[in-house]
């Protein structure tokens, strides 16, 4: 618990800088929630849980549980590259996916939301002075 805790008082160290626009995001853009149809060359997203938010937490999910190829990220980084520290809000914003896993699942979510805990806290521990 106390990890949470550290963790929750560092969000702003991770954040900080970080000023996106609000985008229109899907909120749940994962593998399951979207597809082609190859006859039209069309792409289609579902079951979305429409929010504004940073563009990068959709991103994020994208990159949690697989079923967005390498394709993908190349055409959006392209079309809209991408600010320094995303791969550190990617972490931010993929935990509460884990952590709604685990509450659900449990098993491998656990520690994978442990894990995510952990390097969160690591990014956001302040750098020792220069001696």
């Amino acid at each position: 618990m106390e990890q949470g805790w550290s963790l929750l008082d560092a969000v702003p160290r991770l954040l900080a800088g970080h000023a996106p626009s609000p985008s229109l995001l899907h909120g749940d853009l994962w593998a399951g929630n979207w597809m082609v149809d190859r006859r039209r060359g069309q792409a289609y997203t579902f079951d979305p849980a429409v929010h504004y938010g940073d563009r990068e937490a959709d991103l994020a999910m994208t990159e949690l549980f697989g079923g967005f190829g390498a394709a993908f990220r190349a055409a959006y980084t392209e079309a809209w590259p991408l600010p320094d520290g995303y791969p550190t809000r990617r972490e931010l914003y993929n935990l509460y996916h884990l952590l709604n896993h685990a509450n659900l699942f449990g098993g491998g979510y656990v520690e994978q939301a442990l894990a995510a805990v952990e390097r969160l806290r690591k990014a956001a521990a302040p750098s020792p002075p220069f001696a």
